[in-house]
C-alpha cells in the first residue's frame, strides 16, 4: 500500500491529511505557531503514529496554503485554490453532489471560487486585505464577548433582532461592538449582526464570480451554524458543508493531488500553468 499526505499551512492552523490508494485514513488540525515547517512535521509524525504507519511510509507529500513553500520536505507545492477545488469536488462526489461554487473562509482571508460543469476553476474572488469577513474577525468577536468560538453559532440562533454592524473594517467593527455591549445590547443580537455583516461581504464576492448551485462551504467558520444560516439567508440558497471536519478540505485536496502526481509523474500546477 502507498500512502500520501497533504499539508495545508494556514495563518491560524495547519491541517494534515493522509490517504492511501483508496480512502482518507485520517487528518489532524493544530495551531500553526511561529515555525511552520516544524509544526507541519510534528503534526504529520503524530498522525502517522496514530495511524500505525512506519517512519517513511508516506511516499509523497504536497503542501499548500500561505506557508506551502516553507515545507522543504514536501515533494511538491500547490496553490490553495487548486487544492481547495480538488478537496471540495471530491467531498461533493462522495454524496453525489456536483459542486459549482465554493465559499472558503480561513483565518485571514476568504475566497469564493466558481467552477464549470467539469469541476475546473472558472473564476474566483479573494478578500485578503482586511480581517473583516474572516475567522480572525470571529475570534476577535469572541474575545470581546468573552465566549468560546464554538458557542457563537448556537448563541446567535437565539437572536430576535440582529443588530446591523455598519463598519466594514475589522478594527472599527471591534470598536462598534464594544460600544454596543456598553449599551447593554443582547449578545445574541450582536453576534447575529456580525454574522450577517460577514455574510453580506461574502455575498458581494459571490455576485462577482456568479452563483451556481451546489454551493460548498468550508474552512473552520463552516462549523458555525449561525454564520451558515446568515450566508444561506443572504444567498437565498442552501449551503453544503462537508461532514466531520470542514477545515481539512484543502489538506485533503492536497493529498489527492499528491496521489495523482505520484501515479502520473506530472506536476499538476506545472501542467496548468
Amino acid at each position: 500500500m502507498t500512502y500520501y499526505a497533504g499539508i495545508d499551512i494556514g495563518s491560524a492552523t495547519t491541517k494534515v491529511a493522509v490517504i492511501d490508494d483508496k480512502a482518507i485514513l485520517g487528518h489532524r488540525v493544530a495551531p500553526t505557531g511561529v515555525h511552520c515547517e516544524e509544526t507541519a512535521q510534528q503534526i504529520l509524525a503524530d498522525l502517522s503514529r496514530e495511524l500505525g504507519l512506519a517512519e517513511g511510509a508516506i511516499q509523497y507529500i504536497t503542501s499548500t496554503g500561505y506557508g506551502r513553500r516553507l515545507v522543504k520536505f514536501a515533494n511538491s507545492t500547490i496553490s490553495e485554490i487548486s487544492a481547495n477545488v480538488k478537496g471540495a469536488t471530491w467531498y461533493g462526489a462522495q454524496d453525489g453532489i456536483t459542486v459549482r461554487t465554493i465559499i472558503n473562509i480561513g483565518g485571514q482571508d476568504s475566497k469564493v471560487i466558481a467552477l464549470d460543469d467539469h469541476g475546473v476553476t472558472k473564476n474566483f474572488a479573494m478578500n485578503d486585505k482586511c480581517a473583516a469577513g474572516t475567522g480572525r474577525f470571529l475570534e476577535t468577536l469572541c474575545r470581546i464577548m468573552e465566549i468560546n468560538v464554538t458557542e457563537m453559532g448556537d448563541i446567535s440562533l437565539h437572536s430576535t433582532v440582529p443588530i446591523r454592524i455598519n463598519s466594514t473594517c475589522a478594527v472599527f467593527a471591534e470598536s462598534e461592538i464594544i460600544s454596543l455591549l456598553a449599551r447593554r445590547k443582547e449578545k445574541a443580537d450582536i453576534i447575529a449582526g456580525a454574522h450577517y455583516s460577514i455574510a453580506n461581504r461574502i455575498a458581494r464576492m459571490v455576485k462577482r464570480v456568479g452563483l451556481k448551485e451546489t454551493v460548498f462551504f468550508d474552512g473552520g467558520p463552516a462549523l458555525n451554524s449561525g454564520l451558515k444560516k446568515a450566508l444561506e439567508d443572504e444567498l437565498v440558497t442552501d449551503l453544503y458543508v462537508p461532514p466531520k471536519v470542514p477545515q481539512v478540505t484543502t489538506a485533503v485536496g492536497a493529498a489527492l493531488i499528491a496521489r495523482e502526481e505520484r501515479l502520473t509523474g506530472v506536476k499538476i500546477e506545472a501542467q496548468s500553468a
